[in-house]
């Protein structure tokens, strides 16, 4: 039985470390955060309401949980139709888990804004710093099709800062500038960890975390 036990064991952990049921999305590689220039042109200003951000948490072999973020304040600077530069606020306090009932939306709230994973009381916000922007998508190699553009920035999540890179289609009329993209990011990157990387808990959560971002800045 103990023998039983052990395979089983270590089966799972295999399992949940190999095993990924993650949405496919381009991988946002995390580096070194980059050191945002002087932005010069136009400041467009963010529109929480209409900006929408979007997360997908999933484990080795079981469910996902899906949920929304909201903008606390941006701006966006342009200068001759060229995003020159921008900063984003996010407000983890609006964390809101939406794909159960009520009681299970509230309890999985508790748990992401608790110590154990994003310590929101100590870090109630994040931030998103845009450091360059360039036209023109290789859709052959990514997997959002849709892409028109190359953001670069720094996203600081519990007071680390990591620079990412990530395809996205931007789009400009006479109202405003609207930027859409999906893609995934390691949260260990960020030490959002269940306790630690090292827990064992931990090890039964997918590393990746899907973001959809749809951010509108109005001119």
């Amino acid at each position: 039985m103990r023998k039983l036990t052990l395979i089983i064991a270590a089966t799972s952990i295999v399992c949940a470390t190999s095993c990924n049921n993650s949405p496919d999305a381009d991988k946002a590689q995390a580096g070194a955060a980059i050191e945002a220039g002087e932005a010069t042109g136009k400041e467009l200003t963010a529109d929480p309401a209409a900006t929408k951000i979007e997360w997908i948490g999933s484990k080795p072999i079981g469910s996902q949980h899906t949920g929304t973020i909201g903008l606390k304040e941006g701006k966006l600077v342009v200068d001759n139709g060229n995003i020159t530069g921008g900063k984003f606020l996010f407000d983890f306090t609006t964390l809101t888990p939406v794909d159960q009932d009520s009681t299970g939306n509230a309890k999985l709230r508790g748990h992401l804004l608790s110590p154990d994973f994003l310590d929101v009381d100590q870090f109630p916000d994040g931030s998103f710093e845009i450091t360059s922007v360039t036209e023109g998508v290789d859709t052959a190699n990514v997997t959002y099709k849709e892409a028109t553009h190359n953001v670069t920035g720094n996203l600081t999540l519990k007071g680390v800062s990591k620079s990412i890179s990530f395809p996205a289609r931007i789009e400009q009329n006479d109202n405003n500038v609207v930027t859409h993209a999906v893609f995934n990011i390691d949260r260990t990157d960020w030490n959002i960890n269940y306790n630690s990387d090292a827990s064992i808990k931990d090890k039964f959560i997918n590393k990746e975390i899907n973001i959809t971002l749809h951010l509108v800045a109005n001119k």
